[in-house]
C-alpha cells in the first residue's frame, strides 16, 4: 500500500546532484570521471572568514541563536546591501537561513498559495520547479532562445502576466546560462511589473561576485519597485562557503516577518558558528577582498579558455557567459547521431540514437568519462550544462574526452 505523500512522490531528484551520484558510482568502479556538473567553486574559504569562525568556537558561540540570524549578522547583511548594492534593508527585513535554497523554499511558501501562478523563464535553476510544485503553485514558463542570451524581453514578460500571477522567479547572473540582465534590462522589467502591484520578484543573486561584465544590478534598486522585491543571497559562491549552508533574504517587512514565521517551525535558527563566520565575510569589501578578485579573475581565465576549446566541438553553439561558472552550449544538431553499439552507453540503456539532452549527457558520462547535466533539468532540452569550476588541466582533459566523443558518432 502506497504510504508516502503525493507532494514527495511526484517531486524529482534534483538533476544536477543526481548526476554527481551517477559520476560518483562510475569512480567507485574505477572509471577516472571528470566531473563538470557540480555547481562548487574549487576554492577554499578565505581564511579570515574561518579564523573568525574558530574564534566563535573558542568564545562559546554554540547556543541557539535568535530565528532569524544573530542581530550582528543582520546588520552586517544591511550594510553589504547598502556598500555593494545601493539597497536599504534594515535588519529587521533580513532573514538568514541554512543556505540560498532553503531562503527560497520559504519565500516561495510564505506567497504561493495553491493555484496562484509564478512565472519562470527557460532556462531555469533546477529546484525553482520543485519548489513551487510543493507549494501546489502553477508555473508559467517563458522560453527564451541562446541568440537572445537566454534573456526574458519586457514585452514577453508582459505577455505572460495574469490577475492570478502571485510570484517571477529569475536569477541574475544565471544558473545555468551564465548570462546577467543590465541596469536598462532590469529597469524595463521593474517598469512592467509595477503595474501589477500583486506580483513580487524572486531575484536570486547567489552568483553577484562571480561577475565579469563589471558592477553587479540588482532589480530591487529601483524605487518603484523595491516594494514587490525580495533579494535572495547568500556566502556559497561568491566566498567559497557552499558546506557553511547560509543564506539570506532582504524582503518587504512582512514577507521577512512570514519567512521567520515559518523557519521558527521548520529549521529555527541555522548554524550559530556558520553566522559568527559570515559577519566576516559580510565585512569583506568584493571590490577589495583579494581572494574574492582572485577567485574572479581566475573563473574568467577559466571562461576564456573553455570559450576557445569548446567552439572546436561540432555541434556545440555558444555564447559567451558574463557571469557564474557555466557554459550552456545548444546542441540539438546532434539529435538523431548514432553511437556505436559496443559503447557502454548503448550496452546500458538498450539504444544507439541520441535523441536528447540526457542520451548526449549519459553517453558522454559513460563512454568519454565526464559528468555533465542535461539541460531538460534546467527547462532547455536543447542543451547542456558544463561548469568551469575547477582546474585548467582537468578542463582541458574533459573538452578532449568531449570532442573525441562527439566526433565518434555518425
Amino acid at each position: 500500500m502506497e504510504t508516502l505523500a503525493h507532494r514527495v512522490l511526484t517531486m524529482a531528484e534534483s538533476e544536477t546532484l543526481a548526476m554527481t551520484r551517477i559520476a560518483r558510482e562510475l569512480r567507485e568502479t574505477g572509471k577516472d570521471v571528470i566531473s563538470l556538473s557540480i555547481g562548487e567553486p574549487d576554492f577554499n574559504t578565505p581564511e579570515e572568514i574561518k579564523d573568525f569562525a574558530k574564534q566563535a568556537i573558542d568564545e562559546n558561540w554554540t547556543h541557539y541563536p535568535p530565528v532569524p540570524g544573530y542581530p550582528e549578522l543582520r546588520k552586517a547583511i544591511s550594510l553589504k546591501f547598502k556598500r555593494d548594492n545601493n539597497l536599504d534593508y534594515t535588519p529587521e527585513q533580513i532573514i538568514v537561513s541554512t543556505g540560498a535554497k532553503q531562503s527560497i523554499f520559504q519565500v516561495v511558501m510564505s506567497l504561493v498559495n495553491p493555484g496562484d501562478e509564478v512565472i519562470i523563464p527557460a532556462p531555469y535553476w533546477v529546484s525553482y520547479k520543485e519548489i513551487v510544485k510543493v507549494a501546489e503553485g502553477n508555473i508559467i514558463y517563458i522560453p527564451t532562445k541562446i541568440e537572445n542570451d537566454f534573456k526574458v524581453s519586457p514585452q514577453e514578460l508582459r505577455d505572460a502576466i495574469t490577475p492570478r500571477t502571485k510570484l517571477i522567479m529569475f536569477s541574475s547572473p544565471s544558473n545555468p546560462t551564465g548570462m546577467l540582465y543590465t541596469k536598462e534590462e532590469l529597469k524595463a522589467i521593474a517598469e512592467v511589473v509595477k503595474e501589477h502591484p500583486q506580483v513580487i520578484i524572486m531575484a536570486d543573486e547567489i552568483y553577484e561576485h562571480i561577475n565579469f561584465h563589471g558592477k553587479h544590478e540588482s532589480i530591487a534598486q529601483f524605487d518603484f519597485i523595491k516594494e514587490q522585491v525580495v533579494t535572495v543571497n547568500g556566502v556559497a559562491k561568491g566566498f567559497a562557503m557552499t558546506g557553511w549552508r547560509i543564506g539570506f533574504i532582504g524582503a518587504p517587512l512582512y514577507i521577512a516577518q512570514a519567512c521567520n514565521k515559518l523557519q521558527g517551525q521548520v529549521t529555527s535558527a541555522t548554524c550559530s558558528i556558520a553566522q559568527r563566520a559570515v559577519i566576516k565575510a559580510m565585512e569583506m569589501d568584493p571590490q577589495q577582498s583579494k581572494d574574492i578578485i582572485n577567485m574572479r579573475n581566475i573563473f574568467q581565465q577559466r571562461r576564456d579558455m573553455m570559450y576557445e576549446l569548446l567552439k572546436e566541438i561540432p555541434g556545440f553553439k555558444l555564447r559567451m557567459p558574463q557571469g557564474a561558472f557555466y557554459f550552456f552550449p545548444e546542441v540539438s544538431s546532434l539529435f538523431g547521431k548514432h553511437v556505436a553499439k559496443d559503447t557502454l552507453f548503448a550496452k546500458t540503456y538498450k539504444k544507439t540514437i541520441i535523441e536528447n539532452s540526457t542520451d548526449l549527457c549519459m553517453y558522454l558520462l559513460y563512454d568519454a568519462n565526464v559528468a555533465l547535466v542535461q539541460g531538460i533539468a534546467f527547462g532547455d532540452d536543447n542543451c547542456i550544462r558544463l561548469s568551469y569550476a575547477t582546474s585548467e588541466d582537468k578542463l582541458k582533459e574533459a573538452v578532449k574526452r568531449i570532442k573525441e566523443a562527439i566526433l565518434a558518432l555518425n
